[in-house]
């Protein structure tokens, strides 16, 4: 068994966006904070310290669950990494939802967030969606603001594609450091964006073009929501994708939810997988992907992404 030697890289966050409750305005019970509690201490047996977050996660919900968990556990935040994400507007009052970076939006959001996680500085602040409409000059001076004041450490961006990080990044001194994405063995565009070039199969692929290049060499993390494809693998070994999931755990002694979360972080960009079940049991499965480094062969994640795809690399 190989101990990680490198934690910034790859190592799990867990994701908090099925806490709270539902995804409605109902105020969250003593019975949604227990939940919390759950999940999050076995977040913590697993060894994972960094927390994921989103001003819209069950109506803000998520983040109020999780500041009373913090309430009640004496030096937790200290121990831990507090990250949320802004820019998303939930329906309304008749009104479709919508993307928000105005830099006074953006401002209130994270003092709104901070409340509600009863903390007096976000450790990384996300902008969720790209804001067609957004004037990327604003968005920098709202940043560097937030950081002056000591409300924000670090920012970073989600769903974004090169292009639009490089021109944020033109505007903002400060750098930054993480781009979340959805990728994972069910969701694997990422990757064949780079592979399936000038071939049909390619046609289909939607992950912008060089953004996996773009963030290693600028050295923004690559954060991966939906990691675990909702069970789909871990679940089920009707599939020969999921039958490969599953004598791969037991020929390496782990859990089928490791290998899949090994897949992510067994490529050289160095993946951080965004685990968000709330199953406290299927959290633990997870430890292994935090405790040690992946242990897929060259040979073996080929064939498990070619059992995931259902059909051979052209």
């Amino acid at each position: 068994m190989s101990a990680r030697t490198n934690t910034a890289d790859g190592t799990p966050l867990y994701g908090c966006m099925g806490l709270g409750g539902g995804w409605d305005t109902t105020p969250y019970g003593p019975a949604d904070i227990a939940h919390a509690e759950a999940a999050v201490e076995a977040a913590l047996d697993t060894g994972i310290t960094a927390f994921d977050h989103a001003d819209i996660y069950r109506y803000g919900k998520s983040e109020a669950v999780f500041g009373e968990v913090l309430s009640r556990a004496a030096g937790l935040r200290e121990r831990i990494t507090l990250q949320t994400k802004c820019g998303i507007r939930l329906p309304e009052d008749g009104r479709p939802g919508l993307y928000d970076l105005r830099g006074p939006t953006i401002a209130r959001r994270v003092e709104e967030s901070l409340a509600r996680l009863r903390t007096d500085v976000l450790d990384v602040l996300l902008l969720h969606r790209p804001d067609p409409l957004a004037d990327p000059a604003e968005i920098a001076a709202t940043l560097t603001s937030l950081h002056r004041q000591g409300l924000v450490r670090r920012f970073g961006v989600s769903n974004m594609s090169a292009p639009q990080i490089a021109r944020l990044q033109a505007h903002l001194e400060l750098p930054l450091t993480v781009n979340q994405l959805e990728m994972s063995l069910h969701r694997r565009d990422w990757v064949e964006e780079g592979v399936l070039v000038n071939t049909s199969a390619g046609a289909g692929v939607g992950y912008p073009a060089g953004t996996t290049e773009y963030c290693l060499a600028h050295g923004i993390r690559l954060q991966a929501w939906g990691a675990l494809a909702g069970g789909r693998f871990a679940d089920s070994e009707a599939t020969p994708a999921g039958r490969l999931v599953a004598e791969l755990a037991a020929r390496k002694g782990t859990s089928p939810e490791t290998v899949v979360l090994w897949w992510l972080q067994r490529h050289p960009a160095g993946i951080a997988p965004v685990i968000g079940t709330t199953r406290p049991a299927r959290i633990r499965a997870c430890r292994d992907a935090v405790a040690r480094t992946p242990e897929l062969s060259h040979e073996e994640w080929y064939e498990l992404w070619t059992a995931a795809r259902g059909a051979p690399l052209p």
